[in-house]
């Protein structure tokens, strides 16, 4: 066993992946505004890393409206993601080297989000990263998602590794106490200009991207 007893590396997907929160961002504003809410875009980040329904719930508390369907509205805004995501999604920085240098070290390699099933084969299909995956799981059919731990869980025990020899990768201060909520290791990336918050002491480690993710390992193997 390495160092910090790590057998596995579970990525989350939005914003460690693939660069969507703008994608995200964008379609919540505009299926939104159609719906009459007067939301902003610094708005918007209230809710990163939380699942789309629970996202459409937190905007009809506080600005309620007519006819309120939340899953119409939440599917209304994955169609607009994946339309983008398929058109001219982009990888973060890093990411083949990061899943590559995981599979070299015996890692074995799991992804872990909040978003549904549809969105995790729009990815994998406009990466072409499905190879790297031993395992997929989407928090969507779940009673809840992040900061929920479960999809985490179930994650960990579809890659057959107890949840304190995974180690998290997240861009979320909601998926970040999700991974350490499932008694997780935990390195964060979070966007540059969120990455000077103090709230980001809650993971074991703090990164600038992927791109350092191969030399961090080696520390801890």
């Amino acid at each position: 066993m390495s160092k910090a007893g790590l057998s596995a590396v579970i990525f989350d997907m939005d914003g460690v992946l693939i660069d969507s929160e703008p994608n995200w961002q964008t379609a919540e504003l505009k299926v939104f505004g159609q719906l009459g809410l007067n939301i902003s875009l610094e708005d918007t980040l209230k809710t990163t890393g939380l699942r789309i329904d629970q996202v459409v719930e937190y905007w009809y508390q506080r600005q309620p409206w007519d006819h309120y369907d939340n899953r119409a509205t939440a599917n209304a805004i994955i169609d607009q993601v994946i339309a983008d995501i398929l058109a001219d999604g982009e990888a973060m920085t890093g990411v083949i080297d990061a899943l590559t240098a995981c599979k070299s070290l015996g890692l074995k390699v799991g992804l872990a989000t909040s978003s549904s099933t549809r969105l995790i084969d729009a990815v994998m299909q406009r990466l072409n990263l499905a190879e790297y995956f031993d395992a997929f799981c989407s928090a969507e059919a779940l009673t809840w998602g992040k900061p929920h731990p479960e999809v985490y869980l179930n994650c960990a025990n579809a890659l057959g590794v107890a949840p304190e020899r995974c180690l998290a990768i997240e861009d979320s201060f909601n998926g970040l106490i999700a991974a350490r909520a499932a008694n997780m290791h935990t390195v964060v990336i979070p966007a540059m200009h969120e990455a000077n918050q103090a709230k980001w002491a809650a993971a074991h480690q703090q990164l600038d991207s992927l791109e350092q993710l191969a030399d961090y390992l080696k520390q801890v193997l």
